[in-house]
């Protein structure tokens, strides 16, 4: 069951990331022929902006995706559910909440 969440989960991640992939490729297509003087377009601003928002979104989405594999990883190895700071079981609840938890609340 909670590898079904976490493969739900990569899947989940991984079509998120493929999507801001492809806004951020188009944004940086459309900018090409742009004006390339961001301080003086009335858009650079609002461009900049975008393209910083959607860099950080991809990069925290791959992120996920990345914490979510290590999880499957831990569960193949038998250590998913152990913190990873003090050894004790990450209660329940929360591995509800975060699949992909690495430590518990305490060393969180």
């Amino acid at each position: 069951m909670v590898r079904d969440e976490l493969l739900r989960l990569k899947a989940e991640f991984t079509a998120s990331a493929a999507a801001l992939a492809s806004d951020l490729s188009s944004l940086f297509e459309a900018s090409r022929d742009a004006n390339g003087d961001d301080e003086h377009d009335p858009e650079g601003a609002t461009v900049g902006f975008e393209r910083a928002q959607l860099t950080a979104l991809l990069a925290t989405t791959r992120q996920r995706i990345a914490e979510v594999d290590d999880a499957l990883s831990r569960m193949d190895a038998g250590t998913y559910g152990v913190c990873e700071g003090c050894g004790q079981s990450i209660d329940a609840a929360r591995l509800l909440a975060r699949p992909f938890a690495r430590t518990c609340l305490t060393c969180a």
